[in-house]
């Protein structure tokens, strides 16, 4: 270990120890076990033997004419009371109408809005599970989640239905299609469904509802994951999986919102996408079981995400690394903008603290400034520090009820400030990948333990940090682009034989994917015409931005594709 991270491992010890209320006074003599198992620092805390569902409406009454969510665009907004009348209006409809039967896929592909909480809320009211799609991909990306996850509705808004109906098409399936309200276009489109009229019907018989039948142990999520490697895997996030990290987050050390009471009520700015489980879970679900008041933004536009700071007096903000980035460097965001924020947290990688310092001088000398760590598999939040932590150089200390320990190669345990792969376990790990055991297998160890695919340090305090990726996923301006995903498609162009892809550092993007392409024998072809091949069918941000002719791959001696070898022969 180099000097520089010692010094850095010791200055963050400093700073832990000095803080006497870090953490609360039931934590551990030792986190520490004899056998180097790190055992969580906060309380544990009794998990709900309930459905998500069932948990978010438990205390429903105590804010029930309070603001749930309100579009930041369109100012359309529900109150908490009418979110669960309309959410129980749309399950007794999926139920009666669309034939929606317990275990059933719904598949949500659109913005974030105030009917996005409704859909996912409603949806898992019928017994279904959900499953959710970025809003920009492509037919060709749809058409494999479809494929993948087998939904028997689809729901969209007017921009998103010829993406869908053309994903059927590549499919070969037929599936109805129920239309929210967009934000250019509002009309119902030919052969759609109107959401509004399975929403905001007040003539609903719920007694249909009382067929349902979905226990805390069954699934109620479906996001997509690549895991720690390949194509993308569905993960089964069961409603205990999801409950627990929710309750999780109401521990007093890393509770980072107020009561809602009476007369005050939290304001979350909701830009971090709903169809991403940091959005889904973390900043849309956690906050409905608490009464925050949510302002959605269907997107991040400068202009939009400024005005919304200060018009609706945001106090709450959940962050990745570009968003911290504007905020801190953009002239238009000024103190005025921050002055109600009390608190940011920021995860998918790493923050520079000269980033974390223009935001702080920018915000109220009070603001709180938190790195978290998680995954899709986590459901999704791992990690979170105290509110009074002082520092941003760990990812924070394994949560309630979780245990964590590091591991070298030989799969060793590893002592404090050694570095080696995270693995994880508690009640917030996923059942395991759909329809996939050998990716289950080798994901989670037979005594529970989930290998996150990261490289990691534990302190002796317990506090995590993050140092690299084993996993080869590209973080492209915070999403995450499985090189294995573009080198299929690459394969699929005519004149290719084979195909890898690698990550490089970009100061704009984080990084962008570059490919290295052997052709077929007798083949000739421009680099740009793969390049254009691939971004027809692939979202903005996973686009390739180079491509380099090779005579062959480096792999090793099993066929292996070795990419750090590529990344090193051509950084």
């Amino acid at each position: 270990m180099s000097s520089n991270t010692n010094k850095l491992f010791t200055r963050s010890i400093r700073l832990l120890s000095s803080s006497k209320s870090i953490l609360c006074s039931s934590r551990h003599k030792s986190v520490w076990t004899p056998d180097n198992i790190v055992k969580s620092p906060y309380r544990d805390v009794e998990i709900p033997n309930t459905t998500l569902v069932e948990h978010i409406w438990e205390k429903m009454d105590r804010w029930a004419d309070k603001t749930a969510i309100i579009c930041g665009v369109t100012k359309r907004y529900y109150t908490y009371e009418k979110l669960h009348k309309c959410s129980k209006n749309l399950a007794a409809n999926l139920r009666k109408k669309l034939n929606i039967r317990d275990g059933d896929v719904v598949c949500v592909m659109m913005p974030n809005s105030p009917d996005y909480a409704l859909t996912i809320i409603g949806s898992l009211q019928a017994g279904a599970k959900v499953t959710t799609v970025n809003p920009i991909y492509t037919p060709h990306e749809v058409a494999r989640q479809i494929t993948l996850s087998k939904p028997k509705v689809l729901v969209g808004i007017p921009e998103t239905m010829s993406v869908l109906k053309e994903a059927m098409n590549l499919s070969n399936v037929t599936l109805p299609i129920v239309i929210c309200k967009g934000y250019i276009d509002n009309s119902i489109p030919e052969g759609a469904i109107s959401f509004d009229e399975l929403a905001l019907d007040d003539n609903v018989d719920h007694s249909i509802l009382k067929e349902v039948n979905r226990t805390s142990v069954n699934t109620a999520l479906l996001p997509y994951s690549s895991g720690t490697t390949g194509l993308p895997k569905g993960v089964q996030l069961t409603n205990r999986n999801l409950v627990a990290n929710l309750v999780q987050q109401n521990v007093e050390d890393v509770k980072y919102y107020d009561e809602t009471t009476a007369s005050y009520q939290d304001r979350m700015l909701a830009v971090l996408p709903f169809y991403h489980i940091y959005g889904l879970s973390i900043t849309l679900l956690h906050k409905l079981s608490v009464g925050v008041q949510m302002v959605s933004l269907p997107r991040f536009h400068p202009e939009s995400f400024v005005n919304a700071l200060k018009e609706h007096k945001i106090t709450l903000l959940s962050a990745a690394p570009p968003l911290v980035l504007f905020i801190g460097s953009h002239p238009d965001v000024k103190r005025e903008h921050l002055e109600s924020l009390k608190l940011i947290t920021s995860g998918a990688a790493p923050l520079p603290k000269l980033d974390v310092d223009r935001v702080r001088e920018k915000g109220t000398k009070d603001l709180i400034f938190l790195n978290l760590y998680g995954l899709t598999e986590t459901s999704p939040l791992a990690t979170a520090s105290p509110k009074n932590i002082g520092t941003v150089k760990i990812a924070g200390f394994p949560l309630s009820n979780t245990e964590a320990k590091i591991v070298d190669s030989n799969m060793r345990n590893c002592g404090p400030d050694e570095v080696g792969e995270l693995l994880l376990r508690g009640p917030h790990i996923m059942k395991g990948y759909r329809d996939n055991v050998e990716a289950t297998r080798n994901a989670i160890t037979e005594d529970g333990w989930f290998r996150t695919g990261d490289l990691a340090s534990i302190d002796k305090d317990g506090g995590v940090t993050i140092t690299d990726r084993l996993k080869e996923l590209i973080k492209v301006k915070g999403f995450q682009v499985p090189p294995a995903e573009l080198e299929h498609l690459l394969k699929e162009h005519p004149a290719v034989l084979d195909a890898g892809v690698v990550g490089f550092p970009d100061p704009k993007t984080g990084e962008v994917p570059k490919a290295f392409v052997v052709l077929k024998d007798g083949h000739k072809v421009d680099p740009r015409n793969i390049i254009d091949f691939v971004s027809e069918r692939v979202a903005e941000f996973k686009r390739i931005k180079e491509v380099v002719l090779l005579d062959s791959l480096p792999k090793n001696p099993s066929g292996k594709l070795l990419r750090r070898v590529l990344k090193e022969q051509y950084s």
